[in-house]
């Protein structure tokens, strides 16, 4: 019999409990045909994903060949008195056993962190009854802006989400400021792992101002307290700019820097005094994009600037060689392009994209290795792609392990 596990004492605890103690009064205050009226407008969730990962790498003595499937259905009602409910279970499911899940003991393969699962993915009740705020409560996924610092995960097949409480204020025109108190995180080696989820007692805050001509800023904080990981308890402070000029007729100029501190927090041992900063330039014409990046990662010797709660897959190559940042840090010169072709026989869209990594250590200098990605995707129909990756990492004796990685998946959502 599959087991869903929600495993977590802010749904399962005193917020939960909260939130149900409010629903009598709700409902007391609602006529009947009301609440079939927001029921009447809810939206189905219907999510599916069959994926073939290949890893060839140096180590594991067998090479990876996973088939996964995942699979996500929920409700999400409509809103009265500004109240809505979202809940979604997530399903994960290994269609064989020729990879290292992280759960199943097969460390003769490398490692794919798709393990099985099966859990409730997202339980919310949110509330957008008041101009310029809306609040949300229980397990919800949540991506700050570009996933560098919190992200969803959203490429393995299990979701990351938190339980959390979040405020979204955007009163003030052009200023969207987004508060949230991480009580947990369910990370992405789900419901049969001992490393399925953090305790929390984490703050986040996120603002970001678009009231200038080409220019948007953004403000962060992250004040993370993680109770199973106190050496990746950090604080880290930082902003970004970015703005998008015209230097010819069709053809911007995409511009964005960014910089960060970070330092040790809650019950954290180390001395973490670190950087992180990211240059980028990049261009559009018609189809076709590209641009240049240069992205840095402080170390001490003993500690790396740490993204824990990141779409770290998103960032330094998708080999996946550098999950953790390296004691020394780490330096990432890439250059990528990537065209989108339109209208091509019975297909609305094919997106490709190829880029280059050149990664050495920050504190030493030391070559960590190059590594090469492409993506081909094509978009059949709004609900249904296909997506062919490929990662080839070279490293060094002082980076990560050389590896080969091949993706085919199919996806489907309503």
């Amino acid at each position: 019999m599959m087991k869903i596990k929600l495993g977590s004492r802010f749904v399962s605890g005193v917020s939960l409990a909260a939130l149900l103690s409010a629903a009598p009064m709700m409902s007391g205050a609602l006529a009947a045909d009301s609440i079939l009226e927001a029921l009447d407008e809810s939206k189905p969730i219907l999510n599916a994903r069959l994926r073939y990962e290949f890893v060839d790498q140096v180590g594991p003595v067998d090479d990876a060949n996973a088939v996964t499937a995942r699979f996500r259905a929920g409700l999400e009602t409509g809103s009265y008195l500004g109240f809505s409910v979202l809940g979604e279970i997530e399903v994960v499911k290994g269609l064989n056993n020729e990879y290292n899940s992280t759960t199943n003991s097969r460390t003769n393969f490398p490692v794919v962190a798709d393990p099985d699962s099966q859990e409730i993915n997202r339980l919310q009740i949110k509330y957008t009854g008041i101009d310029g705020l809306a609040l949300s409560v229980g397990r919800q996924r949540l991506v700050f802006d570009n996933a560098r610092f919190i992200g969803d995960v959203g490429w393995r097949q299990n979701q990351q989400t938190f339980d959390a409480a979040v405020a979204e204020v955007t009163a003030i025109e052009d200023l969207k400021v987004t508060y949230g108190y991480l009580e947990s995180v369910q990370r992405i080696f789900g419901s049969e792992s001992v490393n399925g989820s953090f305790e929390s007692d984490s703050h986040v805050l996120n603002a970001k101002y678009g009231g200038l001509d080409w220019v948007t800023l953004t403000a962060y904080a992250y004040l993370l307290d993680l109770e199973e990981a106190p050496g990746l308890s950090t604080a880290t402070y930082g902003g970004s700019v970015s703005g998008s000029f015209p230097i010819a007729e069709g053809i911007p100029l995409n511009l964005s820097a960014e910089y960060a501190t970070q330092s040790d927090y809650a019950d954290n041992t180390a001395d973490i005094d670190l950087s992180y900063y990211k240059l980028f330039a990049g261009t559009k014409l018609g189809g076709f994009t590209g641009g240049v990046a240069y992205e840095v990662l402080e170390g001490d010797g003993t500690n790396g600037f740490s993204t824990p709660l990141a779409t770290v897959h998103a960032f330094q190559g998708w080999a996946d060689g550098f999950l953790n940042t390296p004691a020394n840090g780490i330096e990432d010169l890439f250059a990528e392009v990537g065209y989108v072709f339109t209208d091509v026989g019975p297909l609305p869209k094919i997106i490709t994209k190829a880029v280059y990594h050149d990664f050495s250590s920050e504190r030493t200098g030391t070559d960590l290795g190059d590594e090469f990605d492409l993506l081909l995707k094509a978009v059949i129909n709004p609900h249904l792609s296909a997506t062919v990756k490929y990662a080839t990492l070279d490293g060094t004796s002082a980076g990560p392990a050389d590896r080969d990685k091949f993706w085919f998946q199919i996806d489907f959502n309503l």
